[in-house]
């Protein structure tokens, strides 16, 4: 890959999440020589760049997971107080000779109810920085090469995308599922076969992949190195676990879909030929490690699940477990599937038609959950825990209103809840208060009483119906400008003066300031928070609501955009001073409340206009 491949010239267009520091370019330069069959030698150089380690920075202090802290025990708050220069120099000297810190062991339970628990490997503040400049410059080249059908830690792809891919297949008269479930899948991975299949997909930096087998072998803190695994808790372990099985994805393909054949046959008339051979008509659908197999037939999927079992053995070095791997019947019995309990019925005209409820498990854990918001809330009747409630519920609500009977799962959930709700809020409740936002746009339509708590009318559980889920569009990506289309619309501001504010950090400012101006901009529209008037290069401050003399510091939420004059009103405490800028401003009534809240902030009296 040359100079020219990496060469980036902003574009005057809506800004997105990678153009931020002037990556989106660079990033669909790397997807485009992949789906070209590029071999990457020099990847190391776009890793490095200052923008890559700055929209890095802005990525991972997103993450609540960036106040974790590692064996060292900094976190994103550390990084936050040092200058932007100073960090990207931090990141290339670790780079230049890398040594991981220790990775930090922590455990969860899991979420089978089995009460075992799921190590988690946290590693320091400063590796996941590093860890997050690969992967963006990772991501681009593995999409390309990556199967259509695996929707699990990908971009643009949720777990809808595999539930309507599998209720596609059921429609589609595949009826046989084969469920393989690999033993511990994340401690068992091979690093040298990981290794060699990054290199299949035409990363052959070396100096990259040793960094990579570094990191791979990073102490365990109380544990020591490990010869295999990828830490669960690092953030190139979903990519890389995709690495691993994109393998298998293929291996699968390559049965029935992507078979080759001589003649150049139209995709149905090629499947209508293959159905006269012994080929298995079978299919994958993929979420992490998480797959099924589709068959038609029995004696296909019998076939599918030695060879599968085989292949993992044999190729990967992966075991599976014997006990909650299976094949099943769907027209007799329901197989499970991210939380999904799924069956086919014969329906009218004598087809048959998917049957889906959430699984007994998720089901448990749903009234678990919401029985512990509703202790909470009678133990401490506050707005804030009534919102909790409220977001447990919705959470529950999106993620499985993709069963097509999640109305009845849901009534039952209510039924079996509702008691405790009822005698729980008995003394904190009321028949009167706010309807939120949320609430009239996910259940106004819904007749259900309204039960209020710190007058907050709280979500009703049993208030779902079933969504059809949407099936993922090959075109859809974030590494072109066609697939970009189908994810955002266009921002209606100036983009020439987010270059700007990229180009220009504020020198002797910390890295989350800097990179907060820019957050700051996108989040107001370009428009000055005060006033709603379009801002200027020149005329233009950021405004700390909390002044740092009392305490206020760099983060999003304590600034805001202004422009240069309303600045000056907001400190202003001499009267011509004030005269001057309020008749220069001419202020609305909804502008003048929003600069009296400032002025009050930083100790100044409110203001009026006559």
């Amino acid at each position: 890959m040359t100079a020219n491949d990496t060469e980036f010239v902003m574009k005057k267009k809506a800004l997105r999440h990678n153009e931020y520091y002037a990556m989106q370019q660079v990033f669909d330069n790397l997807y485009a020589l992949s789906k070209n069959g590029c071999k990457f030698t020099n990847l190391m150089e776009v890793i490095t760049s200052d923008n890559n380690i700055l929209l890095a920075y802005r990525n991972i202090k997103r993450n609540d997971g960036s106040l974790t802290k590692g064996t060292n025990n900094t976190t994103i708050e550390d990084l936050a107080k040092m200058s932007t220069d100073a960090l990207i120099k931090m990141v290339k000297d670790r780079f230049k000779c890398f040594c991981p810190h220790s990775v930090r062991r922590t455990e969860i339970p899991k979420e089978d109810g089995s009460g075992r628990m799921r190590p988690l490997g946290i590693p320091t503040i400063e590796d996941r920085l590093c860890q997050e400049c690969i992967k963006q410059v990772l991501e681009p080249i593995c999409e390309a090469k990556f199967y259509e059908h695996s929707y699990g830690f990908r971009p643009n792809r949720s777990q809808e995308n595999a539930i309507a891919r599998v209720m596609f297949l059921y429609h589609d008269g595949y009826h046989y599922a084969v469920d393989i479930d690999i033993a511990a899948f994340f401690d068992n991975v091979s690093h040298e076969k990981l290794l060699k299949q990054l290199w299949t997909l035409g990363i052959h930096d070396k100096t990259l992949l040793k960094i990579m087998s570094l990191m791979l072998k990073a102490e365990i803190e109380g544990e020591g190195i490990p010869n295999k695994g990828t830490p669960q808790g690092g953030i190139l372990s979903p990519l890389l676990s995709n690495v691993v099985l994109n393998e298998l994805d293929w291996w699968i393909s390559s049965q029935w879909e992507n078979f080759p054949t001589k003649h150049n046959y139209v995709q149905l008339n090629k499947y209508r030929a293959m159905r006269t051979t012994k080929l298995k008509d079978v299919w994958i659908v993929r979420f992490a490690d998480d797959f099924k197999i589709m068959c038609k037939d029995y004696k296909t999927a019998q076939k599918i699940f030695k060879a599968t079992k085989m292949w993992l053995k044999e190729r990967l070095g992966l075991e599976i477990n014997n006990e909650k791997s299976q094949i099943t019947n769907l027209r007799k019995n329901c197989s499970v599937f991210l939380g999904f309990k799924l069956k086919v019925r014969k329906g009218k005209g004598k087809k048959y038609t998917c049957r889906s409820h959430m699984s007994d498990k998720a089901r448990n854990k749903a009234c678990k959950t919401i029985k512990d918001k509703i202790r909470i809330l009678q133990k401490n009747s506050t707005a804030e825990n009534a919102n909790k409630y409220n977001s447990a519920v919705l959470g529950l609500h999106n993620y499985y209103k993709f069963a097509t009977m999640a109305s009845q799962d849901f009534a039952e959930i209510a039924y079996i809840v509702n008691k405790s709700l009822k005698c729980r809020t008995k003394r904190i409740s009321s028949d009167k208060g706010d309807v939120s936002k949320a609430y009239k746009k996910f259940y106004g339509k819904y007749n259900f009483k309204k039960v209020y708590v710190a007058g907050i009318a709280l979500f009703p559980i049993a208030a779902r119906s079933f969504e059809i889920p949407k099936n993922f569009s090959r075109e859809t990506t974030s590494y072109t400008a066609k697939g970009r289309e189908k994810i955002h619309s266009n921002l209606r501001f100036d983009t020439s003066i987010m270059t700007y504010i990229m180009s220009n950090p504020i020198q002797g400012e910390s890295a989350e300031y800097n990179d907060n101006r820019i957050s700051l901009y996108a989040g107001q529209l370009g428009k000055c928070f005060v006033t709603g008037s379009f801002l200027r290069i020149g005329h233009m401050e950021v405004h700390h609501v909390v002044p740092r003399e009392q305490g206020g510091g760099d983060e999003y939420e304590n600034l805001r955009y202004v422009t240069e004059p309303v600045h000056k009103l907001i400190h202003a405490t001499i009267p011509e001073t004030i005269e001057f800028y309020l008749s220069m401003l001419k202020f609305k009534e909804a502008g003048l409340k929003k600069l009296n809240k400032l002025r009050s902030i930083v100790g100044n009296d409110r203001l009026q206009v006559n």
